[in-house]
């Protein structure tokens, strides 16, 4: 059976990903390094659950467990602002831009799909859900110097509130890893509905 890599996440308003894609701009000025590998803008998302390699077969059963997940949970509006590094900025990882949703709503949802999805026996996450967007990753290969470096520049970055987005909907999505970095495409959408 055909397997594919998949996740859950929810995408992004091009007016988001057009504010992403001027911050990644300057932080390419600041950081003019081959030890950085950026994400592109069109790619960046939200992730709720990483699914792994996953057959073909089980897609029906992944999105029905989604829609069971979104039911009963109305649209909210989430803000995009804030820069960092995981998991320090002695050591950076990754480069993101933080979100922010102050009813709950975003953490209720993620814990949802999380147990929706563990029901079909993907197994649970084990750390705490910090919901980001990832701009860019350090390569393995960099050294401590390099990182620290990195590290620093992203902390003594201010980039504030990058707007707004309602979130009506969340999406199973494949992606396909390339030597040019990973292609995402959109196989579900999932509503979220009153209950």
């Amino acid at each position: 059976m055909e397997e594919i890599r998949a996740f859950v996440a929810i995408e992004l308003s091009a007016g988001i990903k057009s504010e992403l894609t001027q911050v990644q701009e300057m932080l390419k000025e600041k950081i003019a390094t081959p030890h950085l590998r950026w994400v592109d803008p069109a790619n960046v998302h939200l992730t709720l659950k990483f699914l792994g390699n996953v057959p073909l077969d089980r897609i029906q059963e992944i999105t029905a467990a989604l829609r069971e997940a979104c039911a009963g949970l109305s649209p909210f509006v989430m803000e995009v602002s804030g820069l960092g590094c995981f998991p320090t900025t002695n050591n950076p990882r990754v480069i993101w831009v933080g979100v922010q949703e102050e009813t709950g709503r975003l953490k209720r949802l993620q814990e949802r799909v999380e147990g929706s999805l563990a029901a079909l026996g993907f197994k649970p996450e084990g750390r705490a859900f910090h919901p980001h967007l990832t701009l860019g990753r350090v390569r393995k290969g960099a050294h401590a110097g390099a990182r620290r470096i990195i590290g620093g520049i992203v902390s003594a970055t201010s980039v504030g509130d990058l707007g707004q987005m309602e979130v009506g909907e969340i999406s199973l999505m494949k992606s396909k890893l390339l030597p040019s970095g990973a292609q995402h495409s959109r196989l579900e959408t999932i509503a979220l509905e009153r209950g």
